[in-house]
């Protein structure tokens, strides 16, 4: 089964609240997006966004300019029916974040918590990298939240890779400069713990 086909069948057959990473609100992310983009009309990227509810309390703090990119066709369905009207206020963009077409320098701020970890082949996280590279804007800020060294090793069917700040903060180098980093324990709505680690990095310009 391809990766867009599992996706799919994971978002048909379980409703939004049963995902083991399913949160009422990210809070840790809600709150570093604030830190990283004060201004409102900031070009926000969800990589992964799915049927989260980023989106809802983005557009509920009145950023403006909200993209969403998931594989899932039927998870970004879901959140547009959800959405409503407030659905045309976002972009939407299905595909695979290693090839997805972005354009240059198109966000301020990048967020991804829990598709990085899925990344298994050095290829595909090397791929991850170039794109966040190509389409954040120098000066921006970058979002990645990962299962921790503590969480499971197995996620929805799926190898994950684990990582702490180190590791995680090593896989995007040194024009990624880290800020903060921060571990979460999330309870999941079946009661388990899992640990994430999040890092929180600014693109330097490109030497000149």
């Amino acid at each position: 089964m391809d990766t867009k086909s599992h996706w799919d069948k994971i978002y048909r057959t379980k409703q939004p609240n049963q995902v083991s990473w399913y949160r009422p609100h990210l809070e840790v992310s809600l709150q570093l997006i604030d830190d990283a983009a004060p201004s409102r009309t900031a070009h926000i990227i969800d990589v992964g966004g799915g049927e989260s509810t980023l989106v809802d309390d983005l557009l509920a703090r009145e950023y403006r300019n909200v993209s969403v990119l998931d594989v899932s066709s039927t998870a970004l369905q879901v959140t547009k029916e959800r959405l409503g009207a407030g659905a045309n206020k976002v972009n939407w963009l299905c595909g695979d974040v290693t090839t997805f077409n972005f354009s240059r320098h198109q966000f301020d701020v990048w967020h991804d918590r829990a598709v990085f970890h899925f990344l298994t082949d050095p290829r595909d996280r090397a791929a991850y990298v170039r794109q966040v590279a190509h389409s954040v804007k120098p000066g921006g800020h970058v979002i990645v939240a990962t299962f921790g060294p503590e969480a499971p090793t197995m996620c929805s069917g799926l190898n994950v890779v684990r990582y702490d700040p180190d590791t995680l903060h090593g896989e995007f180098g040194a024009r990624f400069q880290l800020e903060k980093h921060f571990t979460e324990l999330h309870q999941t709505p079946a009661g388990s713990m899992q640990q994430f680690v999040y890092c929180y990095c600014n693109i330097a310009p490109v030497a000149r």
